[in-house]
């Protein structure tokens, strides 16, 4: 049974960061791409970041190109996203994926201004 379980969300100010983990389980990890996305109130989901299975290649979305890290750790079956310089449209769900229907449960962040 495949489980994605995202943890480090919270609640940060404008300007501040916060590191998201998403610890993998029930898939052979280090072939796997993993991404992050995100869902504000009223909105999309969105892709944040994307990273393939040796982490050569790394995708971000322009709105958190710059701010936002996205790493993964293929010992530990970990993907990271850090993230600096938040704002408050960063509000958002953010939720780990490693491909079609595998998605994390969610995690909380929020920015406030």
């Amino acid at each position: 049974q495949v489980q994605l379980v995202e943890s480090g969300g919270g609640l940060v100010q404008a300007g501040g960061s916060l590191r998201l983990s998403c610890a993998a389980s029930g898939i052979t990890f280090s072939t796997y791409a993993l991404g992050w996305f995100r869902q504000a109130p009223g909105k999309e989901r969105e892709f944040v970041a994307g990273i393939s299975w040796g982490g050569a290649t790394i995708y971000y979305a322009s709105s958190v190109k710059g701010r936002f890290t996205i790493s993964r750790d293929n010992a530990k079956n970990t993907v990271y996203l850090q993230m600096n310089s938040l704002k408050p449209e960063d509000t958002a769900v953010y939720y780990c994926n490693a491909g079609p229907g595998l998605w994390g449960q969610g995690i909380q962040v929020t920015v406030s201004s």
